[in-house]
């Protein structure tokens, strides 16, 4: 080889490991090291602020606590990304962010869980109907269901807080509509509602028998739980006092 060709050769160490600013930069091209020192900051004020909530915090709640400017959703993306090999999860809880306990450790959670009260088989089933059919009231989900529903059982789901009352339908007699929360979203480990099972996870698990009607259908819950649909009216402060929802206001003679 001439001297000329060796001269243009730029030596290097085979063993030589990029500094972490340039793994980030690598990997975020988009940022100058002032946008990533600033998104950094930024994710471990979330970090901090998600670890102390005892509830899920919404992205909403975070945006109001972080600097101006910083995308929140791909903050909690890149924060989620960096919990994902370890002990402790970052999940996404409908429209908030929580910690939990990474899936395939929860058997290390076993002796410290308090022992809950089972659900009656009549409860299950009625959740079941209010997940998928949400907004539902409770003389569709006696239709469903072929039975009648007793309000012990619609009570015990309500103290749960993985069933709630959302509205009134607009029909006579308003009934109570029923749907879920961001508490059962969280208890059965989904980020939204059309996470659930569809028909096929359903008789793989053995939940549905191999031999359903022909017409047999699990419906689609909807992409919004919480928006209420046309046919339904908020529930009002005189809704909530009849329920037994809000206290009665005193009035002065």
């Amino acid at each position: 080889m001439s001297e000329s060709a060796n001269a243009s050769v730029i030596p290097f160490k085979v063993d030589d490991e990029p500094e972490e600013g340039e793994i980030d930069q690598a990997q975020n091209p988009g940022q100058n090291p002032a946008e990533r020192m600033h998104m950094a900051e930024a994710m471990r004020m979330a970090e901090a602020i998600v670890f102390a909530s005892a509830e899920p915090v919404s992205e909403k709640q975070l945006a109001a606590r972080l600097p101006d400017g910083i995308n929140v959703a791909a903050a909690m993306a890149e924060l989620q990304e960096i919990y994902a090999r370890r002990g402790v999860n970052l999940v996404r809880v409908g429209d908030a962010w929580a910690f939990r306990t990474a899936g395939d450790l929860a058997f290390l959670m076993s002796r410290d869980t308090v022992q809950q009260r089972k659900l009656s088989r009549a409860a299950l089933e009625v959740l079941a109907i209010i997940a998928y059919h949400q907004p539902v009231t409770r003389a569709e989900i006696e239709d469903i269901r072929g039975v009648e529903t007793s309000k012990g059982t619609l009570d015990t789901l309500l103290e749960t807080e993985w069933v709630r009352m959302r509205g009134r339908r607009k029909t006579p007699g308003r009934p109570v509509t029923y749907g879920t929360t961001e508490t059962f979203l969280d208890h059965f480990a989904l980020e939204e509602i059309r996470d659930l099972p569809g028909m096929e996870e359903l008789k793989g698990a053995g939940l549905l028998s191999g031999r359903m009607p022909s017409n047999f259908s699990i419906p689609q819950p909807p992409a919004d739980p919480d928006a209420l649909t046309e046919d339904e009216d908020p529930l009002t402060d005189i809704d909530l006092e009849e329920l037994g929802l809000l206290t009665p206001r005193v009035t002065e003679d």
